[in-house]
């Protein structure tokens, strides 16, 4: 007897929807991507229980007829793609033919689809038919699914609480909905509506719908292009960053993507703008040429392979960092309530047309960008390697008249008054003083009356002589002197006098740390970033007039004055108005 049988149809749905069917959330991405492929351009969510007692997706897609919304539940039965080749030319969210005979095979399923001649009701359960019938129903489709994983034990044990389940699927319709923003999107959970958003098409309305003005006017629009690759989107300014990456989205061709290159590109913009930890909010729209994405990789589409990822990299990566530098970012101590009346009466329109059906009778795409700050400062694209000035901060003439608790410089203008933190500010200057001096290739030696020495256990001794090109190449004269014992003889003119010999040593700590998968701009960065804090004053230290103004000087003409190699800010303003507010000078 063969040992060797085809698994029916049932079981093999069953084992596809434990790659296809993971949670609640798992099954709202399907039906929403199936409803945005159907071209719709309302889609309703509404969940039980966060999901575990019912989910419900209303469309008004293109529906289907009787045929078609019975083939809909036979496994690899997809209108997406016909032949081999329409593979590689995927436009689609779906195309596997997969989620929902998989998502019939594990549950309770009820389908209402009408094209608009016909309308057709299907009910199955655990992958039967237990009716199927005509239907009363507009134009589109509504799917309900209940008894998740009733006949999957195992599965069900491991589907979350409620407000797991909730949270996940919410931030799911979150990211479609900033991938789509001309589609209108409704979400509910126990009849209460949780996410509204009006399908304008406007992203950065969509933003302020899903997060609110508070992150919304702190968005910088930016737009960039290469041979293979349109980017646009917004990010946030540093002073609103998030403790998780979850508020990154990315979407390649309107999907949403998870890519760990992408994510490292754009952590990287953002480095010395954040403390290590934090994340920025930010919307990445990636069109390409469907030929050089893979989304076939699996069942979720959601981890995907690009082609020319370098080429990508370089774009993001170079667009954010220009958009970050080209933008005033002195945060004001207070959130601005109004600003003015345009800004108060656009913001008015946009919340009232959140309850209402109809589009915002605003001209939305001018209206809401005057209504929030920076957002038409698409920067130019510029190279790596250009210096970039900050003409808004460069022109900031500041005036110090005090030090407040030994740490914070008080200093003023015609525009109000600025709170500078003297650490911050001086590792930033001293970070890019020795920045400026690593990138130089020759450097000026000094050579010292009395040699530092080097004392070294034997193992680190071994290290670092395999290691010593590194030294001597930053302008470095060392010297073997003794047993596992260095000599300096000559240091790069660019350590500060007074620090050479802690400045040695902190060097040598980085080479010791380990140089796996060795860089030498990074590595040239570590040292700025290491000897610019160690180097710089402290806290809870007196400094006088004069050298507040010169360190207030120094500032200014940094090419990122605003934060410190770490990411935390350097200066932070209190506008005249924030300052007439609290005291009651102005009411409104």
């Amino acid at each position: 007897m063969s040992k060797i049988h085809v698994m029916s149809e049932t079981l093999a749905n069953k084992i596809a929807a434990g790659e296809v069917v993971e949670r609640c959330s798992s099954i709202v991405k399907e039906l929403t991507e199936n409803s945005i492929d159907a071209h719709a351009t309302n889609i309703k969510i509404n969940l039980k229980k966060g999901g575990l007692e019912a989910i419900n997706v209303i469309d008004n897609g293109e529906g289907m007829d009787a045929t078609d919304a019975h083939l809909a539940f036979q496994r690899h039965a997809t209108s997406k793609i016909i032949h081999d080749d329409d593979l590689f030319f995927i436009n689609t969210m779906g195309f596997r033919g997969e989620a929902l005979p998989s998502i019939a095979s594990v549950s309770e399923v009820e389908l209402q689809t009408s094209d608009g001649p016909t309308s057709t009701y299907i009910h199955i359960k655990g992958g039967e038919i237990l009716e199927e019938k005509s239907a009363s129903l507009y134009r589109g489709t509504e799917l309900t699914i209940t008894n998740l994983f009733y006949n999957t034990p195992a599965r069900l044990k491991y589907l979350k609480a409620e407000n797991t389940e909730l949270y996940n699927t919410l931030n799911l319709v979150e990211k479609l909905s900033l991938a789509h923003p001309q589609i209108k999107f409704s979400f509910t959970n126990n009849d209460k509506i949780l996410l509204k958003t009006s399908g304008s098409g406007n992203l950065l309305k969509t933003i302020h719908e899903i997060y609110g003005l508070n992150v919304s006017n702190k968005m910088l629009e930016f737009k960039a292009s290469n041979n293979d690759f349109d980017i646009y989107g917004y990010i946030c300014k540093p002073e609103i960053l998030k403790s998780n990456r979850n508020d990154i989205s990315t979407f390649v061709n309107d999907r949403i993507v998870h890519n760990a290159e992408i994510n490292r590109a754009i952590n990287d913009a953002y480095y010395t703008y954040k403390p290590e930890g934090k994340y920025p909010v930010v919307i990445l729209k990636i069109n390409t040429d469907p030929t050089l994405v893979d989304v076939n990789i699996h069942p979720t589409k959601q981890d995907i392979k690009l082609s020319k990822m370098n080429d990508l990299y370089d774009l993001i990566y170079t667009t954010i960092k220009n958009c970050l530098y080209n933008n005033l970012l002195i945060p004001n101590a207070l959130k601005e309530e109004s600003v003015s009346i345009i800004k108060d009466s656009v913001i008015a329109d946009i919340v009232n047309n959140m309850t209402k059906d109809e589009p915002p009778k605003v001209q939305t795409e001018l209206d809401f960008k005057i209504a929030v700050d920076n957002s038409n400062n698409t920067p130019e694209l510029k190279t790596s390697d250009e210096v970039i000035v900050n003409r808004e901060m460069k022109s900031l003439t500041l005036y110090p008249v005090g030090l407040a608790l030994g740490t914070y410089i008080i200093a003023q203008n015609d525009e109000g008054i600025y709170l500078i933190d003297q650490h911050a500010a001086q590792e930033r200057i001293n970070y890019e003083k020795y920045m400026k001096a690593l990138r130089n290739k020759i450097f000026a030696t000094t050579y010292l009356l009395i040699p530092i020495t080097v004392e070294l256990s034997a193992s680190d001794y071994i290290y670092l002589k395999e290691h010593i090109n590194i030294l001597t190449d930053l302008g470095f004269v060392m010297e073997e002197f003794g047993i596992n014992t260095y000599l300096v003889k000559a240091h790069p003119s660019w350590l500060l006098e007074g620090h050479e010999e802690e400045s040695v040593h902190k060097i040598i700590d980085l080479i010791l740390g380990g140089l796996t998968n060795f860089d030498p701009a990074k590595f040239n960065e570590s040292i700025a970033i290491t000897l610019a804090c160690k180097m710089s004053i402290k806290a809870n230290y007196n400094i006088t007039h004069e050298e507040q103004e010169e360190l207030l000087n120094e500032l200014v003409l940094c090419d990122n004055p605003y934060n410190c190699p770490h990411g935390r800010p350097t200066i932070i303003k209190f506008s005249i108005y924030d300052l007439e507010r609290m005291f009651k000078r102005v009411m409104n």
